[in-house]
C-alpha cells in the first residue's frame, strides 16, 4: 500500500516554492522550500520566505526580491501576499486549507503522517542494552524509549527496521559475581530475590575488594575461565543471564517494547579472533606491553585497546565485530547506536577502526547520544547501589494514576489497564519531552504531574475526542461525515489554529527522523492538544445546526486520528476513556 501525506495532501511549502521558482527560475524549488518558515504569529502570515539568502544569487536586495514576488505571485491557494523588510509573507486561502487538511486526514486515517521515504532501505537500531545481573534502572529507560520511538518513526516512514538489544552479558563483572557468589551467595536467596540479590553480591564484592585487592585478581581469573569455556563458570553465567532476562521481559512488557534480536556481547565471542586477525593483516594492530591496540593519534583520539595482556577481549573488539556482523547479516543503509554521551569517544574510535579496515560503509554508522539521568541531583552508581529501579518507578506511577482514577472516575471500566497505560505513558513522555542531549534530573512530582505539558495531558485530550465522538453517535442518527463537509464552517480563529497544527504533523515526523529526535513529536502533541482544548472550550461541538456540527465533528475526528498516530510513534497507548 502506498503511504502518503494522507489523501495526497498538498504540501504547501513545496507547491508555493515551485510557483516562486517559476518567477525566479535560477533557484531550485527544493531550496526555496527549505528556506520557507512558519511565522511565530499568524497575523504576519501563514508562511514566510526570508529573501536574504536569495539576494546573493539574484544580485538584488532582499526587499526588492520580496516586492517583485509580491507582484507576480497569484494562485487560488493564496489569499494575500505581503512584502515586509526582506520577507515575503503569504496568507493562505483558509477554506482551501481547511478542506485540504480535513479530507487528507479522514482519508488516510492511521496512515496519516506516514510516507515512503525509506522504501527499500534497512535501518539497524541498537538500543536499551542493559547489563545482565544488574537492575534495570531509570538511566536505562532513556536508551530504551528513545530507541523504541526511533524504531516506530523510521518504520512509519517506510524503512525496514531491525531492533537489536545488545545485552551486556559478558565481561569481568561476571568474574566478580562468581567470586561474590562463592563467598557470600545462597541459592535460595537468589531464586527468591533475583536481580536484587545479584546486585547485593556485586555491591558487597566492591566493598570487600577495597579492603582486600586480591579479590579483583580472582575475579579476573574467573572471567578468563569463562572465556576459555570452563563448565562451572559458564553454568553460573547462564543462570545469572536467565534470572536477569525474566526481569527485563517484565519491564519491556510494561513499556510495550519489543526487539527483533537479543544478541548480546557473548554472541561475538567466536567472531573476535577473525577481527583481530584482520586488524593484524592490515597492519593496524600494535603491541604495547603485552596488550594489543589500534593507534588513533593522528585523528586526535586516544588508542583503542583491542586485547588485554591476559588475552581477554574488550568493548572495542566486540563493537567492531558486531558492526561487521550486522553489515553482513542485514546489509543496513544505516546503523544507529543509542547510548549516553559518555560513550561518544568509544563510538568515534570504533567507526574510525571500521573505516581504517577499508569499509566505506563506516560512514553509515551513527551514534545517537543522550544526556545523563540523575535523581534529584544525585548521580546513579550500580557499584554503590545508588539506583532507582525502573520497575519501582513504573509501579509508583501506575499506583498514583489508580488513585486519581478512583477519585475522579470510580466507575471507569478497565481501571487497571488505564492506570497502567497512563502511568507508564507519563514516565515515557517525561523522558522524551525534552531534547535528548540534555541531562535530566529526574523529579518524581514533575514526572507524575497531569497538568501542563505531560503524557497524561495528551492522553486525556485524546480520550476527550473519543467521548465527543461517542456522544455524537448516540445523539445523531445521521452518519458521521457521511456527506460532504462544509469547510466554510471552520474558518473561525480557534478552528484554523487546530487545522494548522494538524497540517504540521507529517513535517514534524520527518523532522524527528532526520534529527533522530523523538522530542519533536512529543512537543508537537502538546501543541496540538493545547490548540484543540482551546477550540473545545470556545466552540461547542454538538450544536443543533447540522452543517456546523458535522464540520466540528470532522475536526474532532482529525485530532483524534493525529493524536493517536503521534502517541503510537513515541510508544504511548491511547486509552479511549480516562
Amino acid at each position: 500500500m502506498k503511504k502518503g501525506r494522507g489523501h495526497n495532501m498538498l504540501n504547501y511549502k513545496l507547491y508555493l516554492a515551485e510557483k516562486i521558482s517559476s518567477v525566479i527560475s535560477s533557484v531550485d524549488p527544493n531550496e526555496i522550500a527549505m528556506l520557507m518558515e512558519y511565522p511565530p504569529d499568524s497575523l504576519i502570515g501563514d508562511l514566510s520566505l526570508p529573501c536574504f539568502r536569495l539576494s546573493k544569487v539574484l544580485k538584488k536586495s532582499p526587499s526588492e526580491i520580496a516586492s517583485e514576488l509580491k507582484q507576480k505571485l497569484t494562485d487560488n491557494v493564496i489569499d494575500d501576499v505581503v512584502s515586509q523588510s526582506g520577507y515575503l509573507n503569504i496568507f493562505l486561502n483558509k477554506k482551501h486549507l481547511v478542506d485540504t487538511v480535513t479530507k487528507g486526514i479522514l482519508t488516510a486515517g492511521e496512515q496519516y503522517g506516514s510516507q515512503d521515504i525509506g522504501q527499500g532501505k534497512t535501518v539497524v537500531i541498537d538500543y536499551s542494552s542493559p547489563n545482565i545481573a544488574k537492575p534495570f534502572h531509570v538511566a536505562h529507560l532513556r536508551s530504551t524509549v528513545i530507541g523504541h520511538a526511533l524504531y516506530q518513526i523510521f518504520t512509519f516512514l517506510g524503512y525496514n527496521c531491525v531492533g537489536i538489544n545488545h545485552l551486556g552479558d559478558w565481561g569481568t563483572q561476571f568474574g566478580k559475581l562468581i567470586v561474590g557468589y562463592h563467598l557470600w551467595g545462597d541459592d535460595k536467596n537468589i531464586q527468591q530475590n533475583g536481580i536484587d540479590e545479584l546486585l547485593r553480591l556485586y555491591v558487597k564484592f566492591h566493598e570487600e575488594a577495597e579492603k582486600d585487592p586480591a579479590l579483583e585478581d580472582s575475579a579476573r581469573a574467573w572471567f578468563v575461565k569463562m572465556e576459555q569455556g570452563d563448565q562451572e563458570a559458564l553454568a553460573l553465567w547462564k543462570w545469572f543471564v536467565e534470572i536477569s532476562m525474566a526481569e527485563f521481559q517484565r519491564i519491556y512488557q510494561l513499556l510495550g517494547v519489543q526487539f527483533d534480536s537479543y544478541t548480546g556481547e557473548s554472541f561475538y565471542n567466536d567472531k573476535m579472533e577473525q577481527v583481530i586477525g584482520e586488524l593484524k593483516e592490515k597492519h593496524l594492530l600494535e603491541e604495547d606491553e603485552g596488550a594489543w591496540l589500534v593507534r588513533l593519534d593522528e585523528f586526535g583520539m586516544s588508542p583503542a585497546l583491542m586485547l588485554k595482556k591476559d588475552g581477554s577481549s574488550l568493548y572495542h573488539t566486540r563493537d567492531v565485530a558486531a558492526a561487521l556482523f550486522r553489515k553482513k547479516k542485514y546489509d543496513f543503509d544505516r546503523a544507529i547506536y543509542i547510548t549516553d554521551y559518555a560513550q561518544n569517544l568509544h563510538f568515534q574510535q570504533c567507526m574510525k577502526i571500521v573505516e581504517l579496515m577499508g569499509y566505506s560503509w563506516a560512514k553509515d554508522i551513527v551514534h545517537v547520544a543522550f544526556g545523563r539521568v540523575s535523581i534529584q541531583g544525585m548521580s546513579l552508581s550500580t557499584r554503590k547501589g545508588n539506583v532507582i529501579k525502573l520497575e519501582d518507578l513504573l509501579q509508583q506511577a501506575i499506583n498514583k494514576i489508580r488513585g486519581i482514577i478512583e477519585e475522579r472516575t470510580p466507575n471507569l471500566e478497565n481501571k487497571e489497564q488505564v492506570a497502567q497505560q497512563v502511568g507508564v505513558g507519563a514516565v515515557i513522555f517525561n523522558d522524551l519531552s525534552s531534547n535528548r542531549i540534555k541531562d535530566i534530573d529526574f523529579n518524581w512530582d514533575k514526572a507524575l504531574n497531569f497538568e501542563g505539558e505531560t503524557g497524561p495531558y495528551v492522553q486525556y485530550t485524546y480520550a476527550r475526542t473519543c467521548t465527543v465522538i461517542n456522544k455524537a453517535k448516540l445523539l445523531s442518527s445521521s452518519a458521521l461525515h457521511g456527506g460532504e463537509m462544509d469547510a466554510a464552517q471552520l474558518l473561525n480563529t480557534e478552528a484554523v489554529r487546530v487545522i494548522k497544527e494538524l497540517y504540521l504533523f507529517t513535517e514534524r515526523v520527518e523532522q524527528a527522523m532526520r534529527k533522530l529526535e523523538p522530542s519533536i513529536i512529543a512537543r508537537y502533541l502538546v501543541d496540538l492538544a493545547q490548540a484543540f482544548n482551546h477550540f473545545y472550550h470556545e466552540c461547542r461541538v454538538l450544536v443543533d445546526d447540522v452543517p456546523l456540527r458535522e464540520a466540528r465533528l470532522a475536526l474532532v475526528t482529525c485530532v483524534q486520528i493525529t493524536l493517536k498516530n503521534g502517541l503510537r510513534l513515541i510508544g504511548l497507548q491511547a486509552p479511549e476513556q480516562i
